[in-house]
Parts: structure tokens; sequence; C-alpha cells
């Protein structure tokens, strides 16, 4: 029977107009009634709380992908329901991932002659994190069997100052010690001429990025490789390279195929991506990918009793939906090679030409214009005359809508301030150059503003980096 309270409440709608309740629901317990099911009154109090909360699509601190067809839509939708970890009862879900799987090691030109092997993830930190595992399982390995004093040191990964935070966390939670290779204005990513003043017989592997999340820039894993090589030779404890390329994955395949970072490296030994970024997946789904089972330790490798069979399962993560990696396999067969390099090759026209016109309209130095990663990151040049900062810049394009962050650079760099602009590919010409408008629009009022509100000089962040 309908209580007394519920009847008031829906009285009390249906005489007042669009109003759905005259009272604020708590919001840190459970309400002691339900709500009505019309007129949809759950639905549009959450709607409610999300209004101000920006237009992801105007959002260009983000490289997680902001649109996707209505189609992929609708099937992700029709699928939230599959387990992703249940492969015995949902078996053609567990084909579609070993598809991804297959379909990701040859686009990284995964050797015929060896037996790969990989995982799809919730995103690419949980892939880090599975990298990051077998190289200290396989490390710990080869240490025991040359007779290494596993207690006298902590295992280390070397890595450049631009890592994601991820690879922190990664450290924290296993006792790894990060050994960090500084960045300078003369080495923007991985500086590969010092990198073996980092590396000892405790290193479990070298972290090499495709694409820093703070500037854009590629590390030189060729010019990597050929050091690791050249030091491998030399041990009894090789080194092997990990390549966090979360964000260049699905980008440089398109846009430079000629540009040797992956398999065809034989020192690289395990890649991951998120699918999620110019795999153009909503968030979340990542992949890791193995040369050779030979890196997987087995020990890694579990065979679980679940819902009646064996399955067997490397990634962290659990139960969760399978809805983004059929997304994933969706994109794949909906675009193909051809399909997936011109929607690439339209996101590096849009950098381009966001880094000509910031060229043109002067006052900014840039660090990135779009030619590796399409990420534009800039400083503002030397000017007395300027009273305001980027972060004045940051909160004037934000009345517009548009969200750009401000950071500092890495350790030894934070006196410089940047900005910077992920392009996507949902940020076509026509809203680049709106963007450009209201950059100009933005710069003319703060050149002629009688107030500035960020005259603190000390760097920090605005926005989300990463």
């Amino acid at each position: 029977m309908e209580n007394t309270r519920m009847k008031q409440m829906r009285r009390s709608n249906q005489s007042s107009g669009p109003a759905l309740n005259c009272h604020d629901l708590p919001k840190y317990k459970l309400a002691k009634h339900a709500l009505e099911p019309r007129p949809r009154e759950a639905d549009r109090l959450v709607r409610d709380q999300l209004l101000d909360e920006g237009n992801s699509r105007l959002n260009l601190a983000t490289f997680c992908q902001t649109y996707m067809e209505p189609e992929a839509v609708e099937l992700m939708k029709d699928t939230l329901e599959k387990n992703a970890i249940d492969k015995s009862e949902y078996p053609r879900t567990a084909e579609i991932e070993n598809r991804c799987v297959n379909i990701i090691a040859n686009l990284w030109h995964a050797p015929e002659a060896e037996s790969f092997t990989g995982t799809s993830t919730i995103g690419s930190s949980e892939a880090c994190m599975l990298a990051g595992l077998a190289m200290k399982f396989a490390w710990r390995k080869r240490a025991k069997a040359n007779g290494l004093d596993l207690t006298a040191h902590q295992p280390n990964i070397v890595i450049s100052a631009g890592y994601q935070v991820c690879w922190e966390k990664f450290c924290v939670y296993w006792d790894i010690d990060m050994h960090v290779v500084p960045m300078d204005d003369d080495h923007m990513s991985l500086n590969v001429d010092h990198v073996l003043d980092y590396v000892d017989d405790y290193t479990i592997g070298i972290v090499g990025i495709m694409g820093i999340t703070y500037t854009g820039q590629y590390d030189d894993l060729a010019r990597l490789d050929a050091v690791v090589e050249r030091y491998n030779r030399t041990t009894k404890f090789p080194v092997y390279i990990h390549v966090d390329a979360a964000s260049g994955g699905f980008y440089t395949p398109f846009i430079e195929p000629e540009l040797k970072w992956d398999f065809r490296l034989n020192n690289v030994i395990s890649i991951n991506a998120s699918g999620h970024k110019y795999g153009l997946v909503y968030p979340g789904v990542g992949w890791v990918i193995w040369r050779d089972q030979q890196y997987l330790p087995k020990e890694l490798v579990f065979k679980v009793s679940y819902l009646g069979g064996e399955l067997p399962t490397m990634a962290i993560n659990f139960s969760h939906s399978a809805s983004q990696l059929i997304g994933q396999y969706y994109n794949f067969i909906r675009f193909g090679f051809d399909g997936y390099r011109e929607i690439q090759e339209k996101t590096h026209d849009v950098a381009r030409y966001l880094a000509k016109s910031l060229t043109k309209l002067g006052g900014f130095s840039l660090i990135n214009d779009g030619h590796e990663l399409p990420l534009i990151c800039y400083e503002l040049t030397a000017d007395s005359d300027r009273e305001w900062t980027l972060y004045d810049l940051s909160d004037r394009l934000l009345m517009k809508g548009w969200q750009v962050p401000t950071y500092p650079l890495p350790k030894n760099m934070t006196d410089r301030v940047i900005q910077r602009i992920v392009v996507r590919a949902d940020f076509g010409m026509s809203m680049a150059h709106d963007f450009i408008d209201d950059l100009t629009q933005a710069i003319h009022d703060l050149d002629q503003a009688h107030i500035v509100f960020h005259s603190d000089p000390q760097p920090k962040k605005y926005g989300f980096t990463h």
C-alpha cells in the first residue's frame, strides 16, 4: 500500500509544475523513501547535479575519447551486462577479446616466429601494472639464477621524469625504486645518452614513453634499443624495454608507420596502450601485449574456477563490463586500417593548424607543435608589458566552456609553466577555428583588463595534466 508521505509528494509534484520535490534529499546517506518512477524523479535529480560540470567535448585537457558513433553507443549499451571475466559463460565475448589482442599485436609488428600474448584491461594504468609485475617476476628469476643477493637492494625501474602517475603507483604498491632520468631544456624526453647511469643489477626494466603526457613528445626508442642491446652483451643481468604507449599506441602506427618503436625493436618485450584514447573508445579499456609468452611469467596467469568453468586470467581487475572491449572491436571492424589512418591524419592536421595559429598570434613559445602526438604545448614569451599569466588565460577560456590546463613541467623544470591542448578525433577543424577565435578574444580581453587574478608567480597545477 502506498504510504501517506509518497502520496503527499506526488500531489505536491502534480500541483507545483516541473518541481520534483518540495524538500532537499539527503546527499550523504540513503533517503528513507523511494522516489516515484514517474515523472523520472531520480533521473532528473542526478542530471541536475551534472548541469554545471562542463561539456566534455570542450575539454582540451583530456586524452580520453569523448565521442563515439551512435551505433557503437547502442551496441555498448546492449552489452553492459556482459561480464568480461566470465569467459565460460560468454565465449563469443572472449573470442572478440582474443581477436582484438591479435589485431593489436599485428599492428605493433609482433614477430611471427614468437608467440605473443596479451589481455584487455580497464585502462593503461592496469596494463602498466601488469607489464611492470611481469618485468619484476622475470628479473627475480634471472637474478636468482645468477646468484644475486635479492635482499641487498630493492629492485628498480628506469624512466624519464615525464612519467605518468601510474608508474609511481606501481613502484609504491610493489616495492620498486624509481630511478628517474631528469628532463631538461635540451632533453624533453628520455635522455638516452645517460640512461645507463641509472641502470644496475637490480633494474627490472626500462620504460620508454610514446607520448609524454606533459609535452606529447616521444622517447627515442630506436636509440634506446641500440643502447640496451650493447649493454646486454656485457652483463649477466640483462634489462629489457617496456613501452608505455598509452597515447601513441593507436596513433603512431597510422601517422608514422615507418617509425620503429614497437616489437620491431629486439629488446622491446611488452607494450601497453589505452583503447579509450586514440583507440577511440569511451573510458575505460586498455591493452597490454607481450611479444612472447616467455616474458609473461606463469605465476601471473591464474586458472580460476568460475560459474562452472575454468578460465585463465592475468588481469588485476576481475568482474567488469565487456561493453568497452566490444566497442573496441566495433571500431576495428568499422574503420579498418585506412579508416583509422584517415581519422588520425585529420586529427594531426587540426593540431598543426592550431600550432600555426598560435605562432601567428604571437606571444607564445611552442614546445610541441603537434609533430608527434597531436598535442600543442606552449609557454608565454618574456614580455615585460604583459600583466596576465597562463592561469588567467585558462580562466578566460573557461568562460567560453574551453577547459585548457596550465601547469609546471616536471622536476628540475618546475619554473617553466606551460599550457597544453590535446587534439582528439572529435575536435574537428570547425571547432579548432572557433577555439582560435575565442583564444584571440580572450587575449584581447586580458590585455585590456584592469584586474588580474593570478599575481602570485609561484608555479602550480591548473587542470588535470594526465
